[in-house]
């Protein structure tokens, strides 16, 4: 009486194949936003390192200036850390700060 084999065999199994192809693409679209996401990440924390060793530089930088003398090292509280150079060439003053953050390290030269 009632025939429940479908109309035509050949489409049997192309909802199936169709779900996969469309799952399989998003999936590779989510791949590919979280690796740039990833790197991404890693960039911008490379960026807070660099600041925070630029910004202890300058923090020797400033307090060579308001001490003087010939050099010396210093820290923060943040763990980043300093070391200063001061030396008198040709009658210029040349004050050199190398600033250092967990690996990232940033120098900083001023010259009167």
């Amino acid at each position: 009486m009632f025939n429940t084999e479908p109309k035509n065999k050949k489409n049997k199994g192309s909802a199936l194949l169709l779900t996969i192809l469309v799952l399989s693409t998003l999936l590779a679209i989510n791949l590919g936003i979280s690796t740039i996401l990833i790197s991404q990440i890693r960039v911008l924390s490379g960026m807070e390192n660099s600041v925070q060793a630029f910004f202890a530089a300058d923090t020797g930088i400033e307090e060579a200036l308001f001490k003087g003398g010939t050099g010396f090292m210093g820290s923060l509280s943040n763990g980043a850390t300093y070391d200063v150079i001061i030396s008198l060439i040709e009658n210029k003053i040349t004050i050199t700060s190398k600033g250092s953050f967990r690996g990232t390290k940033r120098a900083i030269e001023v010259t009167r």
